[in-house]
């Protein structure tokens, strides 16, 4: 595999995760922090040891040694600099959303499918082992044909009324929020591991804080302490979101997402009840599944190179009982990704496309023509 040089497009929270999972790997070298401003990028690139620094993202973009961006900005950046980093022809992995309306997705994945490069929107749920062995246990009809399917994604750092994040203003972070910050997550994974797309929804949100209170110092994501003096704000943007769905093929789905669950930290749940059996993951005990049946005992079945199915064999790294968590999903995604890159490999299933990108911002759009109806609106199809 040859060295292959990146960037990193916003070093917050998640460009910092991007910026150790790609070291981690050992093939990938990253060589520029690009941020708002020169100041902070310098910072950021001190901090991080990284030699480049770049305060302009157009100037960042012009530098040939670089190969691949990683787009890690806030959400109303995405669409002009996915944009840009293909007009430069840069492989490009981006944060999701892809962008903040289905009508910008749409135009980045077909400016992706007419490029000869490598782009992928980072879904890292679907790199843990036990959800390639349960997508597994899916495709070979273990569980029988698939009638329900139930998930959840709740988190409780924005339960005050005092929390507040650039994600709750539209300009920053679209007109959603829970549903496209944490559902977009849930949506895609369901539909990935079954292989069911989204065909209708019903659904129902709600704002548990209608205002909230804005420190005059800026936080990050999932900084908990506010500082400062606060400012009363209007909120528009949803906490929590319900959603009944029929799937193509007769099943049915019912899902929920919250930001404002005390005790949850970041709870995705995926549950999948077929004729035969049911299958369950959750991402805060990633190393385990738990699989239901009727006639006999229920059963636990741990992460173990010995007891998962082949296909799953390459997203797992050590032996049972050294347990892999979020950090090293992020590195198989980092891996899958560059694969192809580095090596001309095929792009791997397991790393969401724009296409990908794009279904879900029409998910999204369907879910909020539910929520303004309150009856089923149907999902455009990609």
């Amino acid at each position: 595999m040859r060295h292959v040089k990146a960037a990193i497009l916003g070093a917050g929270f998640i460009g910092r995760a991007h910026v150790e999972a790609l070291r981690r790997l050992g093939y990938v070298d990253v060589v520029a922090i690009g941020q708002s401003n020169q100041a902070k990028a310098e910072r950021y690139a001190n901090e991080l040891g990284v030699p480049k620094a770049y305060g302009n993202y157009m100037e960042l973009l012009q530098d040939n040694e670089i190969e691949v961006i990683h787009n890690c900005t806030p959400n109303h950046l995405h669409y002009e600099i996915n944009r840009q980093a293909l007009l430069h022809g840069k492989h490009l992995l981006s944060e999701k959303p892809l962008t903040l309306t289905s009508a910008e997705a749409k135009e980045l994945y077909e400016l992706a499918a007419s490029a000869s490069l490598i782009t992928g929107l980072n879904y890292n749920y679907r790199q843990f082992p036990m959800v390639q062995h349960l997508k597994g246990m899916v495709k070979d009809e273990d569980l029988g044909r698939v009638n329900l399917i139930r998930g959840s994604y709740l988190q409780d750092w924005l339960l005050h009324e005092t929390d507040y994040n650039w994600r709750m203003e539209p300009r920053y972070g679209g007109t959603t929020r829970a549903i496209s910050d944490i559902g977009s997550h849930l949506f895609d994974l369901v539909q990935y591991i079954t292989g069911l797309r989204f065909s209708e929804v019903l659904a129902d949100s709600s704002i548990v804080w209608p205002t909230r209170y804005r420190s005059s110092v800026a936080k990050e994501s999932f900084q908990r302490r506010a500082e400062g003096e606060l400012e009363p704000v209007d909120i528009v943007t949803e906490d929590y979101c319900s959603v009944l769905v029929k799937f193509a093929g007769g099943a049915r789905g019912v899902f929920t997402v919250s930001q404002v669950s005390p005790g949850n930290k970041n709870a995705l749940e995926v549950h999948i009840d077929g004729g035969k059996a049911s299958g369950s993951w959750k991402q805060e005990e990633p190393f385990l599944l738990h699989l239901g049946y009727r006639d006999r005992a229920s059963e636990r079945l741990v992460r173990d190179p010995g007891l998962l199915k082949k296909d799953a064999l390459p997203f797992l790294h050590y032996p049972g009982g050294h347990e892999e968590g979020w950090t090293d999903s992020l590195k198989n995604m980092m891996h899958n990704f560059y694969r192809a890159i580095g090596s001309g490999a095929p792009l791997s299933d397991s790393v969401a496309t724009f296409k990908d990108g794009y279904q879900t911002m029409l998910i999204n759009d369907a879910i909020v023509r539910s929520i303004q109806s309150g009856s089923w609106e149907k999902i455009d199809n990609v």
